[in-house]
């Protein structure tokens, strides 16, 4: 008889456990099963694509529609792709949802209020919330950084870039929190607070139209009114990607990056170092390392197939959903050099965390900056920071597309804020 073993079982997907390390589970498929057929939690049936090259591939394979028209829905599966709450609110019309040449026209509108420079002049903004915000913890010597940091930072960010008066940026952070709950809050939750806010953005962009402002909103509103096209559900629509897509990725950005860093000592002893003789090369590196080892976004956005197409050898029929995996692709070994090893200082790093081909991610320059600052600034100000619970009892959101934590509790020596204390979404 042979004592030779088997190959390993295939491991169980979408449970506590896989959600908690789901690194490898996508170890097994990348080398079993690279394109999957799989029975998702919501019932409908997605093809997982785990290998770099596919993934690369599948994300800039024009046959992959991202219109929703082209799945091949059964009954049970109508309206569980895509955002919860968004057909309802007739938000589809945006950048994630569409194909050329609506797509060319509609990012080539928000490319043009979305500009480095606007990005760039933001800078002294993202680091001002990031300093009050850790002001309103920083006395108390702990804090959950995600609810009281990372969260906030990202939403009261975007809606100063979109041009949500500051009065009423609260309620954009009760509407997101919601949202990002997945289930967790009470039922029908999500689809009310998605159409407050396709309510809300509707009445904004009528007061943006009578008196503009050097905002997000306002550049959509200038550029359509100049000789483009841009309708009002076009541009409701639009505002609500970039505030869903702007900060819920960022929220994770920053959670999942200082809780990595907090698990391997000598990596984030380097990068303090590094920070404190005033470089921003290792930093720079290191955010796209913390992108690519445990990123924020676990699934590429869905896509269907307009026709048959053979994606890793195998074929995929016409109508069904392909989800490319982002985080198994960023640990292929046939693409990186010690895939699941931490290492801030990587170079070839051509990691897939924002996508790749005509849906690459608009706000990623956004999000490396908000990531860099929320990083740095929290290792600068507080050096000993240190987790405050056993990792084993942290609970990751559930969903989908997002990766991220639903808490993260640390503990630090208390020291003074540097700003006068006041409510961050007054500021």
């Amino acid at each position: 008889m042979s004592t030779t073993p088997g190959p390993a079982p295939m491991p169980e997907l979408f449970t506590w456990e896989f959600a908690s390390d789901p690194y490898p589970a996508y170890a097994w498929l990348r080398e079993h099963a690279p394109v999957h057929r799989t029975t998702l939690p919501s019932g409908v049936e997605a093809w997982l694509v785990t290998r770099y090259a596919d993934a690369r591939q599948a994300l800039a394979d024009q046959r992959l529609s991202k219109n929703p028209a082209h799945h091949d829905e059964s009954p049970h599966a109508k309206g569980k792709t895509g955002i919860p709450g968004e057909r309802k609110a007739e938000l589809m019309t945006h950048l994630l949802n569409i194909d050329p040449p609506d797509h060319t026209r509609l990012r080539r509108l928000v490319s043009k209020a979305f500009t480095p420079r606007r990005v760039a002049e933001f800078t002294p903004r993202v680091q001002e919330l990031t300093d009050r915000l850790i002001d309103s913890f920083v006395e108390r010597g702990s804090a959950d950084l995600i609810h009281e940091f990372a969260f906030p930072l990202p939403i009261y960010a975007i809606c100063d870039l979109l041009g949500v008066p500051a009065e009423d940026q609260d309620d954009f952070r009760d509407w997101a929190g919601m949202m990002v709950r997945h289930g967790g809050g009470p039922r029908g939750g999500v689809a009310r607070s998605v159409k407050k806010m396709r309510g809300y953005l509707a009445e904004l962009i009528h007061r943006k139209r009578e008196d503009p402002g050097d905002d997000l909103i306002s550049g959509l509103i200038k550029a359509s009114d100049h000789g483009e096209h841009l309708t009002e559900n076009e541009a409701a629509a639009m505002a609500f990607i970039l505030l869903f897509a702007g900060f819920e990725t960022t929220v994770n950005l920053i959670g999942n990056g200082v809780y990595q860093l907090l698990r391997h000592p000598g990596q984030r002893e380097r990068l303090q170092a590094s920070l404190a003789a005033g470089e921003t090369g290792l930093l720079e590196t290191g955010v796209e390392e913390l992108l690519r080892y445990d990123g924020p976004v676990e699934m590429a956005t869905w896509r269907y197939a307009t026709r048959a197409l053979t994606i890793g050898g195998q074929e995929i029929p016409a109508g069904d959903p392909v989800l490319v995996v982002l985080a198994a692709a960023d640990r292929d070994p046939e693409r990186f050099d010690g895939p699941d090893t931490l290492d801030l200082a990587r170079r070839d790093n051509q990691h897939l965390g924002y996508g790749h081909g005509i849906h690459y991610c608009l706000g990623a320059p956004l999000a490396r900056l908000e990531g860099q600052t929320a990083i740095a600034t929290l290792l600068t100000r507080l050096p000993d920071l240190r987790l405050a619970a056993d990792p084993a009892e942290l609970r990751w959101r559930g969903g989908l597309i997002m990766r991220g934590l639903r808490t993260l509790p640390v503990e630090f020596s208390p020291s003074v804020p540097v700003l006068a204390t006041e409510d961050p979404s007054g500021m």
